[in-house]
């Protein structure tokens, strides 16, 4: 008996696929998927998180050739409903469905893949929920709130076989995978180190005091798998972010995930060796932020290899000549990389190569979005098909995660630790208390 449309799409998987014919599976290659029936059905997607990163979806999902239909959009706060939705309808010309709980969209049998660009804290509660209900997952980064989070998300993944793009969009963007290639190839030597960096001029931030939920506001599923506490002043739009480890991943999470994934993928490394960590709140000292603002991590790697983190959330000065990037070491010369460029330099440092792409995506722009989010979407659409592999792995994503909670983890216990390179246990018993965090009852993410 042949599969039905919907479930080949169900049971594809990134990058290779079978299909079940009688009870026996047939292996067929990637470029045979089209001739499939069922191979290029549209594909019913949904969007939980209305919040910034939305700008990047709009593009993608309105294409043709990404032939997808936005059956819901889903946001814990009304207003941010209202706005997408009218967006939407303004770009697709049809109206998709509207829900608050994300538990409600995942029960519809009909939905593919979801595209979760939640506050931290929900990010793999919410994919293991989607999973679980047979669903696809574009996750946007962090993919984790913490390291047990990581692990289990890829037992998750390989338990129900599902397709998940963690969101670090420049794993797409084809400038960057060609100078990757050529670094691999040689093209300055052997590497041995990289500095990722990031500059950004965030402001002051009001200092939280009790009030009243926001109208519209389901302060309930918000906050979801965190601990119940009462609501503060203007912490769940965004600012969520600054104010403490309910939520967010601090900056490091928010952004060090793009650049410490560029260099990890560069220096073809894994998990590290030893963590240091040097940070600290160092501007507007009164207001309400409660981390650090300024931040430099390294991590050394057991082949001699390292890579530093330079964040500065609140100091716009750019360093390195731009406001985020990757620079990457090599015996023989320098490659810098960004999202649409990258230049190559001699040992001499003079610059033998400069390219600079005609796609446009943002930089520290609140919300993201441009033609490298659509590619990596577009990417994720086709890996649900079957029909191409997944270009960023959550396998591969967990890794360069992990080096943006050992970094908040160093911050937090106040120095630095050694990491297991094969199992990326943190060889501190202080740092392992941070390993997982502590849930509201019945929230605790379960496999």
């Amino acid at each position: 008996m042949l599969t039905s449309r919907r479930n080949f799409i169900k049971k594809a998987a990134a990058g290779s696929a079978g299909l079940t014919i009688g009870g026996v599976a047939s292996g067929i290659p990637a470029k045979s998927y089209g001739k499939i029936i069922g191979a290029n059905e549209r594909l019913n997607i949904a969007i939980a998180g209305l919040g910034r990163r939305l700008n990047g979806y709009y593009d993608p999902i309105k294409l043709k050739d990404s032939n997808v239909n936005l059956l819901y959009l889903c946001d814990v706060m009304d207003h941010q409903l209202v706005k997408a939705d009218k967006k939407f309808q303004e770009t697709l010309g049809y109206k998709s469905k509207q829900e608050k709980d994300v538990r409600k969209v995942l029960e519809d049998k009909e939905l593919d893949a979801i595209f979760i660009a939640t506050p931290d804290h929900w990010h793999t509660p919410g994919a293991i929920l989607a999973m679980q209900a047979g669903k696809h997952v574009y996750l946007e980064k962090p993919c984790s709130h913490n390291m047990w989070e990581s692990d289990i998300l890829i037992k998750a993944q390989k338990k129900y076989d599902k397709v998940i793009q963690m969101g670090n969009q420049q794993r797409s963007a084809p400038l960057s995978i060609k100078i990757i290639n050529e670094i691999h190839n040689g093209l300055i030597g052997e590497t041995y180190k990289a500095v990722a960096f990031y500059s950004n001029k965030r402001g002051e931030v009001v200092v939280p005091q009790k009030a009243p939920v926001p109208t519209g506001l389901d302060w309930e599923l918000f906050q979801g798998p965190s601990p119940r506490k009462e609501y503060m002043h203007d912490t769940w739009n965004y600012n969520w972010h600054w104010y403490g480890w309910d939520f967010g991943t601090a900056e490091t999470g928010n952004n060090a995930t793009h650049e410490l994934d560029v260099a990890r993928w560069a220096l073809q490394v894994d998990y590290p060796e030893q963590v240091s960590v040097e940070a600290k709140k160092r501007h507007y000292k009164d207001d309400g932020w409660t981390m650090y603002d300024t931040m430099e991590a390294t991590f050394k790697f057991k082949n001699g290899k390292a890579i530093t983190w330079d964040g500065k959330s609140r100091n716009a000065f750019n360093t390195y000549g731009g406001e985020r990037g990757t620079i990457i070491y090599g015996t023989e010369g320098t490659v810098w990389v960004d999202r649409g460029m990258y230049s190559v330099y001699n040992r001499k440092g003079e610059m033998i190569q400069d390219y600079k792409s005609a796609n446009k995506e943002s930089g520290n722009t609140l919300g993201g979005g441009g033609d490298t989010t659509t590619q990596h979407a577009k990417n994720f659409f086709n890996a649900v098909r079957g029909k191409e592999k997944v270009n960023s792995p959550i396998s591969q994503g967990v890794i360069s995660q992990a080096m943006t909670h050992y970094a908040n983890v160093a911050y937090r216990i106040g120095r630095g630790f050694d990491v297991d390179s094969k199992s990326g246990i943190m060889y501190d018993r202080d740092a392992m208390k941070l390993w997982k965090r502590k849930y509201e009852q019945g929230w605790e993410p379960k496999i």
